[in-house]
């Protein structure tokens, strides 16, 4: 049987590491504003290069010295490839590319346990801006579609993590205390994303026929996400983190309190959530009929200023957006997009890989990855139709994102969490094949899924969670949810299979807590990528969920599935502990479960 997977059609006998099928690529006139392009990222890189500059030079330059000092005593002839010392054998120990490690911290053989955090995100971090300023180079070569796609998606992806690395590397040189702009919560999901951001480059990089460009940018990343990953582990070894990034022990008691939104929004911010739209006060109001500030959503982002620290309210009148793909950048933190309700303000888009022949990634009708996004009361909606496979309808980036009472509507790969914290109330999501899938750190309550009639031969899966290393604080958490079929689906589901989820990457990690399960779920629950693949490196779990669907009587057996017994466990995955695992404030009117039901 054929199987209509996420990248394409599915080939028995396939490893999901290999690379995916190669789509067909056609030729497209060179764009003549590559040469501006060039030198725009030329200066981002300029900007990046220098807040690496400042926070790199003096720290490595005081630890060449004091190594210098050091081994005075030292062999001439060891100086190249020094011994690795107790610290950093003990250091690259943790890590799961030692020898990637061990050169690059051995021109720092007196540094601490300590100071191997500072070096390898500054180590890190440097050769990221490398990385963007060689790349922006070959900007203007004539590239087919394909290529461009995945070559845009790479320098954008890189420019976000040097942003997250040089957050990282402020927090981590204010001792993770907060001093340097973020807890130690914060640089595990902020070095966490910068890994998904290398995994989602050459991911695209490899669904793109062998070429000039492609074999370019293969030598400009080599490393990176080792790189990457080997500051991940070294800072969760020596913040006493574990695969539930980092959360204290005496955090991890199950939490019953009652809550209403996370703490990292403000009061006003959680009154906005639950007041009505009249009473409002919009920055900016969009309307398609001439009488707002902006007739466009494109115009009112433009609009909205950068960096900004307080929230930027856009409200966006009733009506049909169709503006191919809307992105809400790095640089436009705490915006907050507000419509008149599901399906009355609908933003739209048909943009799918199969047509337009770009990556998934640059499919999205609307993407956010400035921090603070927010949408409440509107729908998102990729309308291309199973036909066309990847055709995602939301992409979020963004770190403390919340969604609210918002559709989400598409079929193969409606919903992209791509990274960073996230949190889902009271929407209604809509797909076929993996239609929510990432690599987030995203709790979804009290939401619907709705599974849709998919093509012949095809099964519908929930989620496909692509978590590749174990020391990322990721994972899809599911809690207080249903899981329905729609009309057509429910008409026909003796013909379809629909699972709870598959496996992506090799540490795929996914939870469905106190849900109710409809019939449509198959009894296995779980679908194999491809044989073994993850089997035993993955974590599926299901704790306490209800509903025809959800007997595990006949579950998979696969070594990293687990009917979770235990409230401690299933608590890790609660709102407070996974995406933010403190306190919260009292409540303010929409009911929200803080830890796990009574």
């Amino acid at each position: 049987m054929e199987y209509y997977g996420r990248l394409g059609k599915y080939q028995p006998g396939r490893n999901r590491a290999d690379a995916p099928l190669k789509p067909q690529i056609y030729p497209t006139p060179n764009n003549s504003n590559n040469n501006t392009t060039k030198l725009k990222l030329l200066f981002l890189f300029a900007a990046a290069l220098i807040v690496v500059s400042l926070l790199s030079v003096g720290l490595l330059m005081h630890f060449r010295t004091n190594n210098t000092h050091s081994s005075t005593s030292s062999s001439i002839h060891d100086h190249h490839h020094p011994r690795p010392t107790e610290a950093m054998s003990r250091v690259c120990a943790r890590t799961r590319y030692q020898n990637l490690c061990f050169s690059s911290l051995q021109d720092f053989p007196a540094a601490s346990d300590k100071d191997m955090i500072h070096i390898s995100v500054n180590i890190t971090l440097q050769r990221l801006g490398m990385a963007l300023h060689t790349s922006a180079q070959i900007s203007n070569l004539q590239m087919d579609t394909r290529v461009r796609s995945a070559y845009d998606d790479c320098l954008e992806l890189l420019e976000d993590s040097i942003d997250q690395l040089s957050r990282s590397l402020l927090s981590v040189n204010g001792n993770g205390n907060g001093n340097g702009g973020g807890s130690s919560q914060d640089v595990m999901t902020w070095l966490s994303a910068a890994l998904t951001n290398q995994d989602t480059c050459t991911e695209g990089l490899s669904e793109v026929e062998n070429g000039y460009v492609k074999q370019q940018m293969e030598a400009k990343l080599k490393d990176l996400s080792k790189l990457v990953s080997n500051c991940l582990a070294i800072y969760a070894a020596a913040t006493d983190g574990d695969d539930f990034g980092g959360i204290p022990i005496e955090h991890r008691r199950r939490r019953l309190m009652s809550s209403r939104f996370p703490k990292w929004l403000s009061r006003k911010e959680r009154r906005l959530l639950q007041s009505p739209v009249g009473g409002i006060q919009a920055d900016i109001v969009v309307s398609k009929d001439g009488n707002g500030t902006c007739t466009t959503i494109a115009e009112a982002i433009k609009k909205a200023p950068e960096h900004s620290n307080r929230r930027i309210i856009i409200y966006v009148r009733a009506g049909r957006y169709e503006e191919e793909n809307l992105k809400v950048g790095r640089k436009k933190m705490n915006l907050m997009f507000i419509g008149d309700g599901k399906g009355k303000t609908v933003i739209t888009g048909g943009v799918n890989v199969v047509v337009n022949n770009v990556t998934t990634f640059h499919t999205a009708s609307f993407a956010a990855t400035g921090a603070g996004f927010i949408a409440r009361d509107m729908t998102f909606e990729n309308y291309a139709g199973p036909a066309k496979h990847q055709a995602v309808a939301l992409r979020i980036g963004a770190d403390h994102a919340v969604v609210y009472r918002c559709n989400i509507i598409g079929y193969q790969d409606t919903l992209y969490v791509h990274s960073q914290r996230q949190f889902f109330r009271e929407c209604d999501i809509y797909g076929t094949v993996d239609f929510i899938f990432g690599n987030a750190a995203v709790v979804f309550q009290n939401c619907s899924m709705y599974a849709r009639k998919p093509m012949p031969l095809q099964k519908v899966t929930i989620t496909a969670q692509n978590r590749k290393d174990p020391n990322q604080n990721t994972g899809i958490s599911i809690h207080a949810c249903r899981l329905l079929a729609q009309p057509d689906m429910e008409a026909s589901k003796a013909n379809f299979s629909t699972y709870l989820g598959r496996p992506w990457k090799l540490y795929s990690r996914t939870v469905y807590m106190q849900s109710y399960m409809g019939d449509h779920i198959h009894p296995r629950g779980w679908l194999e990528w491809n044989a073994t693949f993850a089997l035993d490196t993955l974590y599926y779990g299901e704790y306490m969920n209800y509903g025809p669907g959800g007997a595990i009587g006949q579950r998979v057996k696969w070594p990293g599935y687990r009917v979770i017994t235990s409230a401690i466990e299933a608590g890790r995955f609660t709102v407070a502990q996974f995406i933010y695992g403190s306190s919260w404030l009292p409540s303010t009117g929409v009911a929200f479960l803080a830890g796990l039901s009574q």
